[in-house]
Protein backbone atom coordinates (compact mmCIF):
# COMPACT_ATOMS: atom_id res chain seq x y z
CA UNK A 1 0.00 0.00 0.00
CA UNK A 2 3.29 2.71 1.08
CA UNK A 3 4.25 1.99 -2.99
CA UNK A 4 0.81 2.68 -4.37
CA UNK A 5 0.05 6.12 -6.94
CA UNK A 6 -2.64 7.84 -5.56
CA UNK A 7 -4.82 6.44 -8.28
CA UNK A 8 -4.18 2.93 -7.14
CA UNK A 9 -4.85 4.04 -4.04
CA UNK A 10 -8.40 5.72 -4.75
CA UNK A 11 -8.88 1.73 -6.58
CA UNK A 12 -8.26 -0.15 -3.38
CA UNK A 13 -10.54 2.01 -1.34
CA UNK A 14 -13.21 1.67 -3.39
CA UNK A 15 -12.63 -1.76 -4.13
CA UNK A 16 -12.88 -2.19 -0.24
CA UNK A 17 -15.73 0.24 0.49
CA UNK A 18 -18.13 -1.38 -1.73
CA UNK A 19 -16.82 -5.06 -1.46
CA UNK A 20 -16.07 -5.25 -5.28
CA UNK A 21 -13.50 -8.09 -7.15
CA UNK A 22 -11.88 -8.07 -10.30
CA UNK A 23 -11.66 -5.22 -11.31
CA UNK A 24 -10.27 -4.99 -15.40
CA UNK A 25 -9.79 -1.97 -17.03
CA UNK A 26 -12.22 -1.14 -20.05
CA UNK A 27 -11.25 2.79 -20.76
CA UNK A 28 -9.13 5.57 -19.72
CA UNK A 29 -9.43 9.48 -20.24
CA UNK A 30 -7.28 12.16 -19.29
CA UNK A 31 -10.04 13.01 -16.12
CA UNK A 32 -10.39 9.16 -15.19
CA UNK A 33 -10.60 5.24 -15.50
CA UNK A 34 -13.43 3.63 -15.99
CA UNK A 35 -13.12 -0.46 -14.71
CA UNK A 36 -15.26 -3.44 -14.91
CA UNK A 37 -15.91 -4.90 -11.73
CA UNK A 38 -17.78 -8.02 -9.43
CA UNK A 39 -19.44 -7.28 -6.55
CA UNK A 40 -20.77 -10.51 -4.43
CA UNK A 41 -21.67 -12.76 -7.78
CA UNK A 42 -23.86 -9.86 -8.57
CA UNK A 43 -24.39 -8.64 -12.37
CA UNK A 44 -20.92 -6.62 -13.42
CA UNK A 45 -20.77 -3.42 -12.30
CA UNK A 46 -18.45 0.01 -13.50
CA UNK A 47 -16.30 2.10 -11.47
CA UNK A 48 -14.88 5.16 -12.50
CA UNK A 49 -11.75 5.92 -10.42
CA UNK A 50 -11.39 9.91 -10.98
CA UNK A 51 -7.36 10.95 -11.21
CA UNK A 52 -6.09 13.12 -9.04
CA UNK A 53 -6.25 17.17 -9.78
CA UNK A 54 -8.82 16.42 -12.38
CA UNK A 55 -11.71 15.51 -11.01
CA UNK A 56 -13.62 18.65 -10.59
CA UNK A 57 -15.26 18.15 -13.83
CA UNK A 58 -15.83 14.56 -12.96
CA UNK A 59 -17.36 14.96 -10.09
CA UNK A 60 -19.94 17.40 -11.58
CA UNK A 61 -21.37 15.19 -14.06
CA UNK A 62 -21.29 12.13 -11.25
CA UNK A 63 -23.86 13.95 -9.34
CA UNK A 64 -25.87 15.01 -12.22
CA UNK A 65 -26.28 11.39 -13.07
CA UNK A 66 -26.76 10.42 -9.58
CA UNK A 67 -29.85 12.82 -9.79
CA UNK A 68 -31.41 11.56 -13.13
CA UNK A 69 -31.92 8.56 -10.87
CA UNK A 70 -31.75 6.36 -13.49
CA UNK A 71 -33.80 7.65 -15.98
CA UNK A 72 -32.61 7.90 -19.47
CA UNK A 73 -28.86 7.87 -17.54
CA UNK A 74 -26.99 5.14 -16.42
CA UNK A 75 -28.20 4.58 -12.46
CA UNK A 76 -25.50 5.56 -9.94
CA UNK A 77 -25.36 2.92 -6.99
CA UNK A 78 -23.06 5.57 -4.40
CA UNK A 79 -20.15 7.88 -4.53
CA UNK A 80 -16.79 9.38 -3.35
CA UNK A 81 -14.93 12.21 -3.99
CA UNK A 82 -12.71 10.20 -6.33
CA UNK A 83 -15.08 7.38 -7.63
CA UNK A 84 -18.15 7.00 -9.09
CA UNK A 85 -19.54 3.44 -8.54
CA UNK A 86 -21.93 2.75 -10.96
CA UNK A 87 -24.49 0.55 -13.47
CA UNK A 88 -22.44 -1.78 -15.97
CA UNK A 89 -23.83 -0.72 -19.56
CA UNK A 90 -22.06 -2.80 -22.43
CA UNK A 91 -24.02 -2.29 -25.57
CA UNK A 92 -23.73 -0.27 -29.06
CA UNK A 93 -24.17 3.42 -28.92
CA UNK A 94 -26.39 5.38 -30.54
CA UNK A 95 -24.23 6.29 -33.30
CA UNK A 96 -24.49 2.69 -34.48
CA UNK A 97 -27.95 3.18 -36.13
CA UNK A 98 -27.69 6.15 -37.61
CA UNK A 99 -24.35 5.31 -38.76
CA UNK A 100 -25.83 2.09 -40.35
CA UNK A 101 -28.81 3.94 -42.32
CA UNK A 102 -31.49 3.80 -39.26
CA UNK A 103 -30.96 7.99 -38.41
CA UNK A 104 -34.45 8.86 -38.11
CA UNK A 105 -35.12 6.36 -35.23
CA UNK A 106 -31.69 7.35 -33.77
CA UNK A 107 -32.94 10.61 -33.67
CA UNK A 108 -36.80 9.35 -32.00
CA UNK A 109 -33.96 7.99 -29.83
CA UNK A 110 -31.86 10.84 -29.02
CA UNK A 111 -35.35 12.70 -28.43
CA UNK A 112 -36.53 10.11 -25.78
CA UNK A 113 -33.48 10.55 -23.88
CA UNK A 114 -33.75 14.04 -23.53
CA UNK A 115 -37.24 13.82 -22.61
CA UNK A 116 -36.37 11.78 -19.69
CA UNK A 117 -33.36 14.00 -18.66
CA UNK A 118 -35.62 16.58 -18.69
CA UNK A 119 -38.69 15.72 -16.40
CA UNK A 120 -38.80 17.98 -13.60
CA UNK A 121 -36.87 16.77 -10.28
CA UNK A 122 -36.21 18.34 -7.12
CA UNK A 123 -32.76 19.42 -5.41
CA UNK A 124 -30.47 19.80 -8.38
CA UNK A 125 -26.66 19.47 -7.73
CA UNK A 126 -25.45 23.25 -7.01
CA UNK A 127 -22.20 23.68 -8.67
CA UNK A 128 -23.63 22.70 -12.13
CA UNK A 129 -21.76 25.48 -15.04
CA UNK A 130 -23.57 28.12 -15.98
CA UNK A 131 -24.61 27.40 -20.32
CA UNK A 132 -22.63 31.30 -21.06
CA UNK A 133 -19.54 30.03 -19.63
CA UNK A 134 -18.77 27.23 -21.20
CA UNK A 135 -19.66 29.48 -24.77
CA UNK A 136 -16.41 31.32 -23.57
CA UNK A 137 -14.22 29.81 -26.47
CA UNK A 138 -16.08 30.73 -29.21
CA UNK A 139 -16.81 34.62 -27.92
CA UNK A 140 -13.02 34.67 -27.00
CA UNK A 141 -11.43 33.10 -29.78
CA UNK A 142 -9.16 35.21 -32.34
CA UNK A 143 -11.06 34.99 -35.70
CA UNK A 144 -7.60 35.09 -37.21
CA UNK A 145 -7.69 31.26 -35.59
CA UNK A 146 -10.19 30.14 -38.30
CA UNK A 147 -9.59 29.48 -41.91
CA UNK A 148 -9.69 32.71 -43.79
CA UNK A 149 -12.62 31.13 -45.79
CA UNK A 150 -14.47 30.31 -42.83
CA UNK A 151 -14.33 33.50 -40.76
CA UNK A 152 -17.65 34.56 -42.21
CA UNK A 153 -19.75 31.83 -40.66
CA UNK A 154 -17.66 32.12 -37.72
CA UNK A 155 -18.65 35.56 -37.41
CA UNK A 156 -21.79 35.06 -38.20
CA UNK A 157 -22.15 32.14 -36.00
CA UNK A 158 -20.95 34.12 -32.73
CA UNK A 159 -23.67 36.45 -33.59
CA UNK A 160 -26.49 34.48 -32.82
CA UNK A 161 -24.79 32.58 -29.55
CA UNK A 162 -25.18 35.83 -28.34
CA UNK A 163 -28.53 36.60 -29.57
CA UNK A 164 -29.40 33.08 -27.40
CA UNK A 165 -28.15 33.96 -24.82
CA UNK A 166 -29.61 38.03 -24.65
CA UNK A 167 -33.29 36.34 -25.04
CA UNK A 168 -34.23 35.23 -21.76
CA UNK A 169 -34.93 31.21 -21.34
CA UNK A 170 -35.88 29.00 -19.65
CA UNK A 171 -33.03 27.58 -17.05
CA UNK A 172 -32.91 23.49 -16.42
CA UNK A 173 -29.74 21.39 -15.68
CA UNK A 174 -28.29 20.07 -18.57
CA UNK A 175 -26.52 16.65 -19.68
CA UNK A 176 -24.53 19.27 -21.78
CA UNK A 177 -22.08 16.67 -23.61
CA UNK A 178 -25.17 14.62 -25.06
CA UNK A 179 -24.31 13.09 -28.38
CA UNK A 180 -25.17 9.72 -30.58
CA UNK A 181 -21.54 8.17 -28.72
CA UNK A 182 -22.72 8.97 -25.25
CA UNK A 183 -25.60 7.18 -25.50
CA UNK A 184 -25.85 3.28 -24.91
CA UNK A 185 -28.21 0.75 -25.60
CA UNK A 186 -29.28 -1.76 -21.97
CA UNK A 187 -31.83 -3.43 -21.02
CA UNK A 188 -33.43 -0.90 -20.02
CA UNK A 189 -33.31 1.25 -23.35
CA UNK A 190 -31.05 3.60 -24.68
CA UNK A 191 -29.09 5.76 -21.79
CA UNK A 192 -26.82 8.74 -21.09
CA UNK A 193 -23.67 8.50 -19.93
CA UNK A 194 -20.57 11.08 -18.92
CA UNK A 195 -22.32 14.30 -18.83
CA UNK A 196 -20.70 17.84 -17.98
CA UNK A 197 -23.22 18.93 -15.64
CA UNK A 198 -24.36 22.52 -17.04
CA UNK A 199 -27.21 24.73 -16.48
CA UNK A 200 -28.80 26.49 -19.01
CA UNK A 201 -31.64 26.84 -21.65
CA UNK A 202 -32.61 23.12 -22.01
CA UNK A 203 -33.02 23.90 -25.98
CA UNK A 204 -28.94 23.33 -26.39
CA UNK A 205 -29.41 20.11 -25.00
CA UNK A 206 -29.96 19.02 -28.69
CA UNK A 207 -26.88 20.79 -30.08
CA UNK A 208 -24.73 18.71 -30.51
CA UNK A 209 -26.99 15.94 -32.39
CA UNK A 210 -26.36 17.77 -35.25
CA UNK A 211 -22.68 17.56 -36.01
CA UNK A 212 -22.68 13.82 -34.55
CA UNK A 213 -22.24 11.23 -34.89
CA UNK A 214 -18.95 10.83 -35.92
CA UNK A 215 -17.57 9.45 -38.96
CA UNK A 216 -20.93 10.34 -40.99
CA UNK A 217 -20.28 13.29 -42.52
CA UNK A 218 -22.12 12.89 -45.19
CA UNK A 219 -25.32 12.51 -43.08
CA UNK A 220 -24.49 15.04 -40.72
CA UNK A 221 -23.63 17.59 -43.51
CA UNK A 222 -27.43 17.21 -45.46
CA UNK A 223 -29.69 20.10 -45.63
CA UNK A 224 -32.58 17.08 -45.32
CA UNK A 225 -31.12 15.55 -42.12
CA UNK A 226 -30.80 19.29 -40.50
CA UNK A 227 -34.64 19.80 -41.30
CA UNK A 228 -35.48 16.49 -39.86
CA UNK A 229 -33.51 16.43 -36.59
CA UNK A 230 -35.43 20.36 -36.03
CA UNK A 231 -38.61 19.23 -36.82
CA UNK A 232 -38.48 16.08 -35.10
CA UNK A 233 -36.85 17.55 -32.01
CA UNK A 234 -39.46 20.76 -32.11
CA UNK A 235 -42.52 18.39 -32.27
CA UNK A 236 -40.84 16.13 -29.39
CA UNK A 237 -39.86 18.43 -26.75
CA UNK A 238 -41.71 21.59 -27.76
CA UNK A 239 -38.93 23.53 -28.01
CA UNK A 240 -38.63 26.41 -30.56
CA UNK A 241 -37.38 25.45 -34.05
CA UNK A 242 -35.39 28.52 -34.67
CA UNK A 243 -33.96 28.23 -31.35
CA UNK A 244 -32.55 24.95 -32.17
CA UNK A 245 -30.66 25.71 -35.13
CA UNK A 246 -29.38 29.10 -33.63
CA UNK A 247 -27.96 26.99 -30.81
CA UNK A 248 -26.67 23.80 -33.14
CA UNK A 249 -25.47 26.08 -35.53
CA UNK A 250 -23.18 28.19 -32.22
CA UNK A 251 -22.25 24.42 -31.03
CA UNK A 252 -21.11 23.76 -34.29
CA UNK A 253 -19.11 26.81 -34.39
CA UNK A 254 -17.79 26.38 -30.46
CA UNK A 255 -16.64 22.64 -31.12
CA UNK A 256 -14.44 23.58 -33.97
CA UNK A 257 -12.84 26.52 -31.64
CA UNK A 258 -12.24 23.85 -29.06
CA UNK A 259 -10.54 21.68 -31.77
CA UNK A 260 -8.56 24.68 -33.33
CA UNK A 261 -7.27 25.27 -29.63
CA UNK A 262 -6.45 21.25 -29.93
CA UNK A 263 -4.94 21.78 -32.94
CA UNK A 264 -7.60 19.22 -34.26
CA UNK A 265 -9.04 19.43 -38.09
CA UNK A 266 -11.99 20.95 -38.15
CA UNK A 267 -13.48 20.04 -41.76
CA UNK A 268 -16.38 17.96 -40.15
CA UNK A 269 -17.66 21.15 -38.66
CA UNK A 270 -17.15 23.62 -42.19
CA UNK A 271 -19.18 20.69 -43.36
CA UNK A 272 -22.38 21.07 -41.35
CA UNK A 273 -22.14 24.81 -40.40
CA UNK A 274 -23.21 26.71 -43.85
CA UNK A 275 -26.36 24.36 -43.73
CA UNK A 276 -26.87 24.97 -40.38
CA UNK A 277 -26.46 28.62 -40.69
CA UNK A 278 -29.01 28.99 -43.94
CA UNK A 279 -31.56 26.66 -41.93
CA UNK A 280 -31.66 28.94 -39.11
CA UNK A 281 -32.03 32.09 -41.36
CA UNK A 282 -34.66 30.24 -42.89
CA UNK A 283 -36.65 29.28 -39.98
Amino acid sequence: MMNQSPAETALSRAMIRWSLTKATPVTETPTSTIYKVEQNGRDPAALKVLKPGRSEDERRGGALLAWYGGEGAVTVFDSTDDAVFMEWVEGKTLGDPARQGRDEEATEAFGHVVQLLHKPRDDAPEDLIPLRQRFQALFETNVRAWPYTARDLYARAVGIGLAMFDKPSRVVPLHGDLHHDNILSSSRGWLAIDPKGLLGDPTYEVANAFINPLGAQKLTADPGRIARLADSFAVRLGFNRKRILGFAAAHAALSACWDIEDGNSIAGQLDVLPHLLTAYDKA
